[in-house]
């Protein structure tokens, strides 16, 4: 049996070795076909291509390595994909890759790996002026590491595609890229267990944008100057943690329809809204620092049933829109911490001795008369509030924080007022 075992062993050593040496490395010079070279290469080559500018639509068949040498450039002549992969296990690096067509009914990519390419690995690319940079289906396992996407910027937003698609595909990861001029940077739609980290996502619809997906991890990511900046809509058993979402003229991160969410220790700074949370139930948002938003967070449609604590609302102009039939209690734990809190801490605790309503009569009369903010310290405001608490009929169901901290916990808030969408102000 030992010798059985040995034996198979040898044998597969000699099978690797037999595998690696059949793999071959094919140059493409310039002047010369890329796809003739393509369609020469064996499972497992090599191709890599010289600096020149070459216009070809590339259909890659074969698991292989496309290989940019000084960073060529692959144009499609505005015409179709540039590059459609077809096969698994395909790598694509250093190349810039232009000019798809412009035709929404036919997905136009700059790179297209279609249904079956499996293990697809997109990596230190530029994708420039094309209608969708990069477009997965049904592809499970692919790698998008380090690129730069940007769209045709002169077709205007709602007629662009978007920058990365994801479409019914599983375990993606997407790395390290900078998206931007796009419709959405990121669309994610039908997309599990997938992984999103280090993205750069600004000046397009949507940084990102999800339907229907499950189990992502969403993790440091920058997403500024959007419209609106992440768009959670149903979805399951989401983890969006250490973002940085500032400038978005709609929302910083919307949550709506969803459940079973982790959303902490994300900095949503100088949006029209920082939250917008929509007909979300069962989630936790934690130690999330919330600055310098028109609205803090927006809530609404039988949003209920989240744990909300130890987050901190900072110089938010209205630091919750809530509309609904009931109050809703949130830092039932530990607290969140309100900068227009006004109560007192007699022993000394750190948590406010009486507890924070958002909307309440005090709110309500300083969103009318803005100018009211300068007297909310006076004795006369503070009576006003205690008396809107006592008589039911001058209250509206509000957020509710029995236990308001008296400080921060983050002491970074400084860095982010001011870091406003233009015309915020």
């Amino acid at each position: 049996m030992r010798h059985a075992v040995v034996r198979l062993l040898i044998l597969a050593a000699c099978a690797a070795l037999a595998q690696g040496a059949a793999a071959a490395t094919l140059r493409v010079a310039p002047g010369e076909s890329i796809q003739a070279v393509l369609d020469r290469a064996e499972a497992g080559d090599v191709v890599e291509v010289a600096r020149a500018r070459y216009e070809e639509n590339l259909r890659i068949a074969k698991p292989l390595t496309l290989r940019g040498i000084d960073r060529p450039t692959i144009s499609g002549g505005e015409r179709g994909d540039t590059i459609r992969v077809t096969a698994t296990d395909v790598v694509i690096e250093g190349l810039i890759v232009a000019d798809s067509g412009g035709s929404l009914r036919e997905q136009n990519a700059g790179i297209y790996l279609q249904p079956g390419a499996h293990r697809a690995v997109v990596r230190r690319c530029d994708l420039t002026y094309n209608l969708f940079g990069l477009w997965v289906e049904q592809a499970d396992d692919v790698l998008i590491e380090g690129n730069v996407i940007t769209g045709k910027r002169d077709y205007q937003s709602s007629q662009r595609g978007n920058g990365v698609q994801l479409y019914n595909t599983r375990r993606a990861k997407v790395i390290g890229n900078q998206v931007s001029f796009v419709r959405d940077a990121l669309y994610v739609d039908v997309t599990h267990d997938a992984v999103f980290r280090g993205n750069k996502l600004h000046h397009s619809r949507y940084g990102t944008h999800y339907m229907n997906s499950y189990r992502n991890l969403w993790e440091d990511n920058d997403v500024w100057m959007n419209r609106g900046g992440l768009a959670l809509m149903e979805v399951r058993d989401q983890v969006v943690r250490n973002n940085r979402v500032w400038a978005n003229s709609d929302h910083g991160i919307m949550l709506r329809t969803i459940q079973d969410a982790v959303v902490e220790n994300n900095i949503v700074a100088g949006n029209s809204r920082g939250f917008f949370i929509y007909d979300a139930e069962y989630n936790t948002l934690r130690g999330n620092l919330l600055v310098d938003n028109i609205v803090g967070v927006h809530l609404w449609a039988g949003s209920k049933n989240n744990q909300v604590e130890r987050n901190d609302f900072v110089a938010n102009r209205e630091q919750v829109r809530y509309v609904g039939a009931r109050d809703e209690l949130w830092g039932i734990k530990e607290g969140n911490h309100w900068s227009n809190y006004l109560g007192w801490d007699r022993n000394g605790d750190g948590v406010g001795d009486v507890r924070y309503e958002a909307n309440d009569l005090v709110d309500r009369l300083s969103w009318k008369h803005p100018l009211m903010k300068l007297l909310l310290a006076s004795p006369a405001v503070q009576t006003l509030r205690l008396v809107g608490q006592q008589f039911p009929l001058l209250r509206a169901p509000s957020v509710v924080d029995p236990k308001p901290r008296m400080r921060p916990d983050k002491d970074n808030w400084r860095d982010w007022r001011g870091k406003t969408f233009p015309g915020a102000r």
